[in-house]
């Protein structure tokens, strides 16, 4: 983990590509994407859902989540990851399980000692957008213009991928910035 990997681009050139998985934590669904930044190229490497059982106990949906969460980590073994922050909605109830949620996937990235990236909702719109109000159907569009060719799984994959572009532009600048 943590290791760029080189990658040898058309013309020949090595070049080094970061790994990077977005996470768009949720107890019934938690999306994923999964994207490969070589400087400001960015391109697709995979997307799903991981989604947990409504009748099955919490205790069991967290696990569940952890288990596969885990899998997945140690499938793809990106470099980086990126979540979504946490926000409070009008339900207790909800907030209270997506931040149990978001806790069992900020805890499987650290124990697989993956660095992980945290991004407010109206940053990752903006990154991705240009807007930090824009509307879901505003970034799954841009999402397609960014990752030519990718088929989404479904919209917690896409705003998961959404995040990953995030981390990536905001990994990037840091690093312009450092030389």
């Amino acid at each position: 983990m943590g290791q760029l990997r080189h990658l040898r681009r058309g013309d020949g050139e090595v070049g080094l590509s970061q790994l990077i998985l977005g996470l768009d934590p949720g107890l019934g669904t938690t999306g994923w994407g999964l994207i490969s930044a070589d400087g400001n190229r960015l391109s697709h490497i995979a997307n799903g859902q991981i989604k947990t059982d409504s009748k099955a106990p919490l205790a069991e949906r967290l696990l569940a989540l952890d288990t596969a969460l885990t899998d997945l980590i140690l499938a793809h073994k990106p470099d980086s990851a990126a979540v979504e922050e946490v926000f409070v909605n009008a339900n207790p109830q909800s907030t209270l399980k997506l931040g149990q949620a978001r806790g069992v996937v900020l805890l499987g990235a650290a124990r697989a000692g993956v660095e992980v990236g945290e991004y407010a909702a109206r940053l990752v719109k903006k990154s991705v957008v240009g807007v930090g109000n824009a509307s879901k159907d505003q970034v799954h569009a841009m999402i397609g213009h960014l990752l030519p060719g990718v088929k989404i799984t479904g919209a917690d994959a896409a705003d998961a991928l959404a995040i990953a572009i995030t981390h990536a532009h905001h990994s990037a600048s840091a690093k312009a910035l450092r030389f």
